[in-house]
């Protein structure tokens, strides 16, 4: 009996890889276009002659309609097939980052954004849920882990080198090559996805308030939008905290902004390992980490040298909690509320856009209030309360 399951589990990992393969060549779309603005803010603040404050907008509004789309558009596309679904969300990206190349104000390219986050959401959502669906249980995170590497990715090259498209041909520019990004996505889809997925139950709206009910999996929401968040505090204001503090030229940069996305592909695929068999336990000590090296930054931001060590650490946490969070959220869901485990997955998805959202509106209301410098320590803070709490659903779970 044993020799079987351990043949249904290879044959389970071997198939699943080509799946896993082009949900994190989708991911890496997505990725780039939530976060290559981080290095085209002064750009676009220059070109529609607004405050960086006001541009840093495009960052919390794209995560506002990630947080809204994910839950509520999951829940109405329950009943479609999961292939057409990923197909029509890379439509969907398509057409909004078109609409944003072709933006002339700042209030048509908010729009833009918004309007295209509403595929991140549910991508991200479903992609975790198929992820985890295709592989054994013990490599459930590590598979989670997988998918996102294509987000890691995007901050490795596609965002480096978005901004440096943006520096060399004007940020419209950057935005047609994330349109094109999406037309690749949508390819490797339609070829290595295959049409019988695992097809989840719908779950009724009963079940789905469940989930609202259930104080572990709120508390590991909340969880998700403080250890997540409390990086972007800092992160959305990398680029003038990089000019203005630590002294570095714009064209140094975009180099800055791959080394840190190393960082980010490293942290993703140790914090994957390190959450497969205890994600709270391996929670736990990722923000303890965490808010160390973000209270350290504050100090050592004026300083090139030690900037650059405080940064790439930044990188390596920064992304490292997020197989573990998922996985957190879809074994909770399987265990509380079994019926609607897409749901609670997107509901967690919102969770660490909400937690994007909040840190980069206080990111901005403590660059126009105290300055720069004091990014980083507050978004420390943020991550202390996922500590916490983290530490106490670790004693509940028991």
């Amino acid at each position: 009996m044993s020799s079987y399951a351990e043949t249904m589990n290879q044959t389970k990992t071997k198939g699943g890889t080509p799946a896993l393969l082009a949900l994190a060549i989708s991911a890496f779309g997505i990725g780039t276009t939530e976060f290559v603005p981080v290095g085209l803010l002064s750009s676009i603040a220059d070109d529609l002659s607004i405050s960086i404050t006001l541009a840093g907008l495009l960052i919390s509004g794209y995560a506002l309609g990630v947080a809204v789309g994910a839950p509520v558009l999951t829940a109405l596309t329950s009943k479609m097939s999961r292939k057409s679904l990923l197909l029509s969300l890379m439509v969907l990206f398509i057409a909004g980052n078109a609409v944003a190349a072709m933006s002339t104000s700042f209030g048509m390219l908010l729009a833009a954004r918004f309007i295209t986050a509403f595929s991140h959401g549910i991508f991200f959502s479903i992609g975790s849920t198929i992820a985890a669906d295709l592989v054994p249980e013990h490599k459930r995170a590590s598979a989670i882990a997988f998918m996102f590497t294509g987000l890691t990715v995007a901050t490795v090259t596609g965002v480096p080198l978005g901004t440096f498209i943006g520096q060399a041909f004007g940020w419209r520019a950057t935005f047609w090559g994330v349109a094109l990004l999406g037309v690749v996505g949508i390819i490797a889809s339609s070829i290595l996805v295959p049409g019988n997925l695992k097809e989840a139950p719908p779950a009724k709206f009963s079940e789905q308030m469940k989930i609202l009910k259930n104080g572990k999996l709120m508390l590991a929401f909340l969880i998700t939008a403080l250890g997540y968040g409390g990086t972007f505090v800092a992160f959305t204001y990398l680029t003038p905290l990089l000019e203005d503090v630590t002294g570095f030229s714009s064209k140094w940069v975009s180099i800055i902004l791959l080394v840190y996305g190393v960082a980010v592909a490293i942290g993703n695929v140790a914090g994957g390992k390190a959450s497969n068999q205890n994600p709270l336990r391996a929670l736990f000590w990722m923000f303890v980490l965490q808010a160390v090296i973000l209270f350290g930054l504050t100090f050592a931001a004026p300083f090139k040298a030690a900037g650059l060590i405080a940064i790439f650490l930044m990188g390596l946490f920064a992304f490292m909690n997020v197989p573990g969070l998922q996985v957190l959220v879809v074994n909770l869901a399987e265990k509380y509320v079994p019926s609607a485990v897409n749901v609670a997955s997107a509901l967690n998805i919102a969770a660490f856009n909400v937690g994007i959202a909040i840190g980069s509106f206080v990111g901005g209301i403590i660059v126009d209030g105290i300055g720069l410098i004091h990014t980083p320590w507050i978004g420390a803070i943020m991550v202390v309360g996922a500590v916490f709490l983290t530490g106490f659903l670790r004693k509940v779970e028991q």
